[in-house]
């Protein structure tokens, strides 16, 4: 290739100019082709290619390659790589790997195994939203461990391989055996009864408790910190409720400054509120001051688990709750107090009204009981 002709050095001269014709010699020698390098300089990502070929391999293979060996029409692998969030490439572009072929394949094999359509787009766009943080977390740990000052491109890309080629052996039995973790989690809370035995299929909805928590005045800190600082506020938090949540209550999922907490057990979850703003009272005492009081919101009703999300009317009720309780308290809808009456002392905080519902929403403090006399 002419890399000069072709704007592989547009915008540098002297120093820079020289790392980058010794970052491309470096990247041929390496085996990458015109057309690979073509591709990485228009997404400025030369530095990445050796450390990127590491994670997925070589690419081998277009979409109809893939479609073919594992076995998936191009429309279905098409649809189940956007559910993932993955890159859809140029029909005819051989930008696929071993890496996409195996995925292809593990999903093919499903469907043998009985998972609909629906059931594998579902488990597909979960795995997406899941590994997508954790490749963002492992992609800037990765950035952190080979940056140093004053490296030039050639030293950051055979850092960055070097560094990929020992951390990518451990990455997938870490994701299996923190899958494994948490579906043994989900396995031991979970109950069929006898009408769902009989049916064989599992009821549309289920009675759940939800649960909502976020960091009082967090937009408002926002525009007095940097966007870093914000971001490790919001990560203490979602490590605050890792500590204290067990079965039979689950983490869903963090939303920003909030975590959404669930259970088919009512008092299980409103004990775990509670002890939740404990935590983060203890963690805001014995830090630097700027992590903020939490407030927690809670509803019960019909809830729908789907794609590693839930939904219904109490997720859309304990979130709009958690807007109305105050720092540091615990407040419920009367159907979640009477679900947990007697484990708690609940107060009156009067009806509240909440959008889309067209009658005001009596709510209730939960604390816990006081000791018993003599004890």
């Amino acid at each position: 290739m002419d890399f000069a002709a072709e704007g592989f050095y547009d915008g540098l001269d002297g120093a820079a100019r020289e790392e980058r014709r010794a970052l491309l010699e470096w990247l041929v020698g390496e085996g990458f082709g015109s057309d690979e390098l073509r591709r990485a300089h228009e997404r400025g990502l030369l530095v990445f290619m050796a450390g990127g070929r590491e994670v997925a391999g070589a690419t081998k293979y277009t979409l109809a390659d893939v479609a073919e060996e594992s076995g998936t029409g191009v429309a279905t692998l098409i649809r189940l790589r956007r559910a993932q969030g993955l890159l859809v490439p140029d029909a005819g572009a051989v930008a696929l790997t071993d890496v996409d072929l195996e995925n292809a394949r593990l999903l093919h094999r499903l469907g043998e195994l009985g998972f609909g359509d629906e059931q594998i787009e579902r488990m597909s766009s979960a795995l997406g939203r899941a590994l997508a943080g954790v490749a963002e977390v492992l992609r800037t740990g990765l950035l952190e461990v080979v940056l140093e000052p004053g490296l030039t491109e050639p030293e950051l890309a055979r850092r960055y391989a070097g560094a990929a080629h020992e951390i990518m052996p451990l990455a997938g039995p870490l994701v299996l055996q923190t899958l494994s973790q948490h579906l043994l989690n989900m396995v031991q809370s979970e109950a069929i009864d006898q009408v769902e035995r009989a049916s064989g299929r599992l009821p549309g909805a289920r009675d759940h408790a939800v649960a909502f928590a976020d960091l009082v005045g967090f937009t408002r800190l926002g525009e007095e910190i940097p966007p870093e600082d914000l971001g490790a506020i919001a990560q203490r938090l979602f490590a605050v409720a890792g500590d204290v949540v067990a079965p039979p209550v689950r983490l869903v999922k963090t939303i920003g400054d909030a975590v959404m907490l669930t259970s088919a057990d009512a008092p299980a979850l409103v004990q775990t509120a509670l002890t939740l703003v404990e935590a983060s009272d203890a963690e805001s005492a014995r830090g630097d001051g700027a992590f903020p009081q939490i407030r927690v919101g809670l509803a019960y009703g019909p809830t729908v688990a789907r794609g590693g999300d839930v939904f219904g009317g109490a997720v859309n009720l304990a979130s709009r709750v958690t807007t109305i309780a105050r720092a540091g308290s615990v407040l419920a809808t009367r159907e979640l107090r009477d679900a947990a009456r007697d484990e708690f002392a609940w107060s009156a905080a009067h009806a509240r009204r909440v959008k889309g519902l067209p009658e005001p929403v009596p709510l209730y403090r939960a604390r816990p009981l006081p000791p018993a006399e003599g004890l």
